[in-house]
């Protein structure tokens, strides 16, 4: 407690590879931005080997501890779920376009985003984030960090990255927010290879809402709603990044509903076997596993 206000304090593990110039960038970054939707820096500390940021204390810890338990996913209704998914396009919209500086996130997951005590999501962990300025599209790096199964696959390949990257990873999460499930976790070597394809499959024989998490369909009179989270998850998965749709887009399509939408395109299996390949024997990359936080997030 600091004044009797209830915080979270995030301690970079000692055998984290974020480093002394990730965790800077992460101070410099949360210092400069202010969102509803984005995590409130309150301060830090540097002793020695020890580092450690100071949060606005999330209740109910991050997405991930909900969503991709059986017991706890049930507390997450469609309302919350949608609501969770327009808060994070809020937050996306706001570093892509209008904050100061344009801020391409790079490792945007289930585990970073936290949840307030009312369930509204706040985008966290900038260590990884990059800076653009307003004129510059795109940029490449042969140093290549995230996170397995949300990682577009321009990036991963190619050490391309941009907005359009957020927006792939946007995509992941807005398919494992309908279905509850992991990207990875499909481990039938005869059946699709993870979620994004599973989902690609079910749209492509017009069978989209099987998609559904079990725990909504007993409950979700929004049908037309799920369907068009589906198909507005599927446009941010284009293989072309320049297919892909703006954050901007993204929540006219969600929140307009009137709006034709296009159809999207064949998708990019990131996880794919040529892809976890180029991975997993590329040179200066660091991968986290798909929904493992690189750091621990404790309430003080």
């Amino acid at each position: 407690m600091v004044e009797g206000r209830e915080i979270a304090v995030k301690v970079l593990s000692r055998s984290s590879d974020q480093g002394l110039l990730e965790f800077k960038t992460e101070l410099i970054l949360i210092s400069k931005i202010q969102h509803v939707n984005l995590v409130k820096l309150l301060g830090f500390c540097i002793h020695g080997d020890e580092k450690m940021i100071v949060y606005d204390y999330m209740p109910n810890k991050s997405l991930d501890f909900f969503l991709f338990d059986p017991a706890k996913k049930e507390l997450l209704n469609w309302d919350t779920r949608f609501n969770i998914i327009e808060g994070i396009a809020q937050g996306l919209l706001y570093l892509h376009k209008y904050s100061r500086l344009r801020i391409i996130h790079r490792d945007l997951k289930a585990s970073n985003i936290l949840l307030d005590d009312n369930m509204n999501p706040k985008i966290s962990d900038f260590g990884l984030a990059k800076i653009f300025k307003q004129n510059v599209i795109e940029a490449n790096t042969n140093r290549r960090v995230g996170t397995y199964g949300y990682m577009a696959p321009e990036y991963a390949m190619q050490g391309i990255y941009s907005v359009k990257s957020d927006v792939y990873s946007f995509g992941v999460l807005v398919l494992e927010i309908v279905c509850g499930q992991k990207n990875n976790s499909f481990h039938n070597e005869e059946g699709p290879l993870n979620l994004v394809e599973y989902a690609w499959e079910l749209w492509s024989k017009d069978a989209a809402l099987e998609l559904v998490d079990q725990t909504l369909k007993s409950s979700c009179s929004h049908i037309d709603q799920l369907q068009r989270c589906i198909h507005v998850g599927l446009l941010c998965l284009e293989n072309r990044a320049t297919d892909r749709p703006t954050i901007e887009d993204v929540l006219s399509m969600l929140k307009n509903e009137r709006m034709m939408l296009p159809m999207p395109k064949f998708p990019a299996f990131v996880s794919g076997s040529s892809v976890v390949y180029e991975l997993e024997n590329g040179k200066s990359q660091k991968f986290s596993a798909n929904g493992l936080s690189m750091s621990a997030i404790d309430g003080r």
